[in-house]
């Protein structure tokens, strides 16, 4: 198959297009971590925890669930974490749904720092603001369905999304201004609240 970076085949495929202007994007995030990673002295994948440590603390993340949410194997998290532990940032507590699984936990000094490093891709979300709501209705949902896709393909591990929850009904009220509906919370929704990271998700079975 022709690569996506070849231009004389890109230049004539939208989705090689599409495959080369996510992998540009990428590229754009990984520079924005770095610049924070010589600025605080932490690696790109210790910020990264970090700050979901930061937005995920009700939920006692184990280092297994971490692994699964950075797609990476419970060895290298656990060395992570030991290296955060290391420098006061974190610590390990038994788990509060499973006492055989270690949960990691900010420290003090850790929520200082993640708080101070959690705005590190916010520069990305201020451009997006510039444009018009429906272009950006528009993006979410093919971002959402082609995150779906991938998680399929087991390309990535967790999505926990609203249109991958058992709880989610698409378009059960399709004339409405809020077409979708969520069983957990009994409630309907509308196309702007549909979430793409949910503590409640369950996958569908």
């Amino acid at each position: 198959m022709t690569s996506i970076f070849d231009l004389s085949f890109q230049h004539e495929d939208i989705d090689s297009k599409i495959a080369a202007a996510l992998e540009r994007l990428s590229q754009t995030f990984r520079v924005l971590l770095w610049e924070k990673t010589k600025a605080h002295n932490l690696s790109p994948i210790q910020i990264q925890i970090l700050v979901y440590l930061l937005y995920h603390s009700q939920e006692a993340p184990t280092i297994g669930q971490i692994a699964s949410r950075f797609s990476l194997t419970p060895a290298t998290v656990s060395d992570t974490v030991k290296t955060l532990s290391n420098k006061s940032l974190v610590t390990r507590q038994a788990g509060v749904h499973d006492r055989r699984a270690t949960s990691v936990v900010l420290t003090e000094s850790g929520t200082k720092i993640a708080k101070k490093l959690a705005a590190w891709a916010d520069i990305i979300r201020d451009h997006i603001a510039r444009f018009a709501p429906g272009e950006k209705m528009v993006v979410m949902k093919f971002l959402m369905h082609l995150i779906e896709t991938l998680q399929q393909a087991g390309l990535i591990n967790i999505a926990r999304m609203c249109i991958t929850c058992k709880y989610f009904q698409a378009l059960a009220h399709p004339d409405s201004e809020t077409p979708h509906y969520c069983k957990l919370i009994d409630k309907p929704l509308g196309e702007a609240s549909l979430r793409l990271d949910c503590p409640d998700h369950e996958f569908k079975p």
